[in-house]
């Protein structure tokens, strides 16, 4: 039986892992504010912190650490492509005329969109340390009830990306003006960028 108590201390530390503005994040927003293949991101996203989770706690984390210089090469690769995709935001937010021309904009095919965000996900070590190592190590302290803990942490990320590019949705009369897609492109491009000089860097 399902321990309650240990499955909502999931949920609760799940959500506060994934709830910080990061790439896979401002990703969801604006697919979910274009209204463009939301049900796609939202289950990619969710599929994916599943698989992540319960490779966690069935001790993947372990793993992964004796794995000389993998992170390295995981923090270059995630680095580069957040960079590529933080230029794209920021020719949108320079030139409008962008918008409909590049990944994540407006007509951009479903396979494009699937690529974007299995790119924002996997290839972003913070991801790895968040829910293989972090997590893994600390439903490992519930013991017996550590499956209880993975699947509240589960139902947590299914109900944050959910709310994420679904109530995206109450915001699209505020970005009906241009101005307010080059705002949030400007803001999504120094985000990738911060956050690619932090793999960099190793912060």
């Amino acid at each position: 039986m399902l321990d309650l108590p240990t499955a909502l201390a999931g949920f609760g530390f799940g959500l506060s892992l994934i709830v910080a503005i990061g790439a896979q994040n401002a990703f969801v927003l604006r697919q979910g504010l274009r209204g463009e293949h939301v049900l796609l991101v939202v289950l990619t996203c969710a599929i994916s912190d599943a698989v992540l989770i319960v490779a966690g706690v069935a001790g993947a984390g372990a793993v992964l650490e004796e794995v000389p210089g993998l992170e390295s090469v995981v923090r270059v690769a995630g680095a580069a492509f957040l960079l590529g995709y933080a230029a794209l935001a920021a020719r949108r937010a320079w030139r409008p005329s962008a918008l409909t021309a590049d990944t994540g904009g407006p007509g951009a095919g479903r396979a494009a969109t699937f690529a974007a965000i299995l790119a924002l996900t996997w290839l972003n070590p913070h991801v790895y340390l968040d829910t293989i190592v972090l997590l893994g190590s600390v439903a490992d302290a519930h013991g017996d009830d550590r499956w209880a803990f993975a699947a509240g942490a589960i139902v947590g990320s299914v109900t944050w990306f959910t709310l994420l590019g679904r109530g995206a949705a109450l915001l699209r009369p505020v970005f009906a003006r241009p101005g307010a897609w080059r705002l949030l492109d400007a803001a999504v491009a120094a985000i990738m960028v911060a956050i690619a000089a932090m793999l960099l860097t190793g912060a």
